[in-house]
């Protein structure tokens, strides 16, 4: 069953932002690596971004310098702040819990949130 919900997606132009929320369990939350998913039609689901437990920060390189993740604890929610937005990053959003092993943590995923970038 998953446990994550996803919000924060719309519409929005080119160059402009939007920000994600995914909240989770505090049990899940307080153990394990989170991170943002997206999804473009016809293309395969890729990892945005991912925080550790310790705050470490991985971006792809795609959106290196534009997005930022972060997680706030007393609200057991992790965020996805995206700034300089492309058309390139219209797709559904997710989030999850990557593993070492390359798989998530929830092989049913949730359902995601649209995000749109078009003028």
């Amino acid at each position: 069953q998953v446990q994550l919900v996803e919000s924060g997606g719309g519409l929005v132009q080119p160059g402009g932002s939007l920000r994600l929320s995914c909240a989770a369990s505090r049990t899940i939350f307080s153990a394990y690596t989170m991170g943002w998913y997206r999804q473009a039609p016809g293309k395969q689901r890729e990892l945005v971004a991912s925080i550790t437990t310790g705050d470490n920060k991985k971006y792809a390189t795609s959106v290196k310098g534009r997005f930022t993740i972060s997680r706030e604890y007393a609200k057991n929610t992790v965020y996805l702040q995206m700034n300089g937005l492309k058309p390139e990053d219209t797709a559904v959003y997710y989030c999850n819990l990557p593993l070492p092993s390359g798989k998530v943590f929830y092989t049913t995923w949730g359902q995601g949130t649209q995000v749109t970038v078009s003028s």
